[in-house]
């Protein structure tokens, strides 16, 4: 591999971050599929394919929001003025993709692997997209826990919302990432 690529995937990886102020353009269906492809390549044992992805389309997004206002007070866990505010949630962004583990029994794939697979998908996902010059915020919070919300995407209950991820353009520049000092992080065994 040629030193600028190099280059260019480690500035990519490195400079990744959440954005919360999202808007248009969001990436079209073909923009879309690259990051799908390169989402499914994530480390997968067995080949399970635990990972799958919902497009909220921007046209559905309001009707998104009504979904989860009804999930967060199915829970009774927040007040009306939050769940009011959850309604909204969707429209932080042009565009909406769920992520979702579907847990397959397997004797040599215990489900934390196919969570760590499924984890491993969204980071390529989001990195196909920043790739191609759009920008995400990867959230979840406790509506994903929800019961009701978990039937209306079919999910069993021990089945996981990995994750709601918001898409579209940077509504402003945003500051590059300090270097980490991976001195913190990283240590090497010895015996």
């Amino acid at each position: 591999m040629e030193d600028n690529t190099v280059e260019l995937i480690h500035h990519n990886i490195h400079q990744r971050q959440s954005i919360g102020h999202l808007i248009e353009p969001a990436p079209n269906a073909e923009q879309l599929e690259l990051a799908f492809q390169a989402a499914l390549t994530a480390p997968d044992h067995h080949r399970l394919k635990p990972t799958h992805f919902v497009v909220i389309a921007p046209e559905q997004r309001e009707t998104f929001g009504e979904l989860l206002s009804q999930a967060v007070a199915d829970m009774g866990t927040m007040e009306a003025a939050q769940i009011e505010r959850v309604k909204n949630h969707p429209l932080r962004a042009p565009l909406l993709v769920l992520a979702l583990t579907r847990f397959q029994d397997h004797p040599k794939v215990p489900y934390f692997e196919q969570t760590l697979s499924s984890g491993a998908a969204i980071q390529n996902f989001l990195l196909s997209l920043q790739a191609q010059g759009f920008s995400t915020m990867w959230r979840s919070g406790a509506v994903v826990e929800s019961s009701l919300l978990k039937k209306a995407l079919n999910l069993r209950e021990h089945d996981l919302i990995s994750g709601i991820i918001y898409i579209g353009t940077a509504a402003k520049a945003i500051a590059p990432r300090t270097e980490i000092d991976t001195q913190n992080f990283v240590s090497y065994w010895s015996e």
